[in-house]
């Protein structure tokens, strides 16, 4: 997807960081209960110092809509600040202070892509008992794709629970389309007792998916072939090598991982699981234990810094942050506030009406789900 954003001043490209701390905070103070900063969890840590609210993507759009500030300025990507959007009022504005800071996964689903997919599925299946079920890392326009058509939309700690339901929908005949992430979706298939022959990797690249008809009829989890770009580089090799150095250490995987590397790990679950499953090693496991942690490196690096009496590392030696994510900078969070100081909105992240409809249908059902 393209997004332009325009390039910053000079005088935030090239001010220092005790500087643009400095106008951070005025800017803040200036705004006071207006403004509420959002900070996803894989954000650098000279943004994350100014967020009100730390957390996942979902679990922050839902803070937004609780807050009565006027303007949200969400630290996260493109597809955090569309759900920020369709969950709070008209009057609010949602900001995201790097319009290039997109998601590399959702982008490999796009509105498009999916309805192609779609008719195509419906020369061979029986698109009535086939649900669609996106990853909460997708676009607003593919959430109400799937609002429209029966499905629902997931997390990465509700996803069993959702997938269930999807299943449950249609009985035996029941098949699902997951998109975008094809680990999420396979490691909640083999959660739920199904196998390799059970599921199907649908390549958008490709007439039918890539697949033979007699593959898309007998599959139940069509899975679309898009992935992380971080997760996707945890391998089983960092497992072995971590266990043969670390006898008594411990593996924790985020299931954005393939699902080789989830089998091999100690436990398994969503950003939130991390944290907690961290916080009580911490409180229980002897002190110097080794910890390796398969997800991005800003979260496993506070982790480290909050729980010394661990030793806290990336499962992946040469470390990967998420570039994307990386965009924002205090640099581009100094500008947007002190915009809005003056009065001015710039980066306002809108879904238009039709699609924020569904999508929020899409959404809702998630919440009923779970």
């Amino acid at each position: 997807m393209l997004r332009l954003q325009a390039p910053l001043p000079s005088g935030y490209v090239d001010d220092t960081s005790d500087s643009l701390a400095a106008r951070i905070a005025a800017a803040k103070a200036s705004l006071g209960p207006r403004l509420i900063i959002l900070g996803h969890h894989y954000q650098r840590e000279e943004v994350m110092r100014w967020a009100d609210a730390r957390g996942d993507s979902f679990g922050l759009s839902r803070q937004a809509a609780a807050s009565s500030a006027e303007y949200v300025v969400f630290c996260g990507v493109h597809f955090m600040a569309e759900s920020a959007d369709i969950l709070t009022g008209p009057d609010v504005a949602v900001i995201l202070p790097d319009l290039n800071a997109g998601c590399s996964m959702a982008d490999m689903a796009d509105l498009d892509e999916v309805e192609e997919a779609w008719d195509a599925l419906s020369s061979v299946t029986d698109l009535s008992c086939l649900v669609p079920i996106t990853y909460m890392n997708s676009s607003a326009a593919l959430k109400a794709f799937v609002g429209s058509h029966g499905g629902a939309v997931c997390t990465s700690s509700n996803a069993r629970a959702v997938v269930t339901w999807a299943l449950d929908q249609h009985g035996p005949a029941t098949k699902v389309l997951f998109f975008p992430d094809q680990h999420l979706g396979r490691n909640t298939a083999y959660q739920l007792g199904f196998s390799a022959a059970d599921t199907a990797v649908w390549d958008p690249r490709h007439t039918l998916g890539g697949l033979d008809e007699p593959t898309v009829k007998e599959a139940r989890f069509l899975l679309w072939k898009g992935h992380c770009s971080v997760h996707q580089r945890f391998k089983p090799a960092h497992v072995e090598q971590f266990r043969a150095e670390h006898p008594d250490g411990v593996v924790i995987a985020h299931p954005e991982c393939a699902h080789e590397v989830v089998a091999l790990a100690d436990q398994v679950g969503s950003t939130d699981h991390i944290i907690s499953a961290v916080s009580s090693l911490a409180a229980s496991a002897p002190a110097g234990t080794p910890v390796a942690i398969a997800t991005e490196i800003h979260l496993v690096q506070r982790l480290a810094a909050t729980h010394p009496s661990l030793r806290i590392v990336s499962l992946d030696p040469l470390i990967c942050p998420c570039s994307t994510m990386f965009r924002v900078d205090a640099a581009h969070l100094c500008w947007v506030l002190e915009e809005l100081a003056s009065g001015r909105v710039v980066n306002r992240i809108s879904v238009d009406p039709a699609t924020a409809e569904w999508a929020r249908v899409a959404l809702q059902r998630m919440l009923e789900i779970t």
